[in-house]
């Protein structure tokens, strides 16, 4: 059976605020998550469906908070909660917040492309 661990993980990217080590498995992407600063995703989002992040998650918060905010309603987990979320969500966490988040990898990598073309943009502007 296939595993990985932060000191594993084939993929870095140290984003600035927020640093993911990932590796895709089996058709799923497992991303740890470490939030250095607080971040507003919306913009990053902009141009997806609703302006919304379409995929659905799996995780567990390791420590801090992490909330996930829908058109109707927000689900927020701490630290010790495992989460399963749906698409259709901005999400948005405290600095200091460290997850473990599991996605499926063909919906996650638009979204993740989508969001590093933003980015650059917002750092070329």
């Amino acid at each position: 059976m296939p595993k990985v661990s932060r000191e594993s993980a084939a993929h870095v990217d140290d984003h600035g605020p927020i640093v993911e080590i990932h590796e895709d498995v089996d058709g799923t992407t497992i991303q740890f998550l470490t939030v250095r600063q607080d971040v507003d995703t919306r913009p990053l989002l902009k141009g997806l469906p609703d302006d919304r992040c379409p995929c659905e998650h799996w995780g567990y918060v390791f420590s801090g908070r992490l909330t996930f905010h829908f058109a109707d309603h927000e689900e927020t987990f701490e630290a010790g909660d495992a989460f399963s979320i749906s698409g259709g969500h901005v999400p948005s966490s405290e600095p200091g917040t460290e997850y473990l988040q599991f996605s499926p990898t063909e919906e996650l990598r638009p979204v993740s492309a989508h969001m590093q073309k933003s980015m650059a943009a917002m750092q070329r502007a």
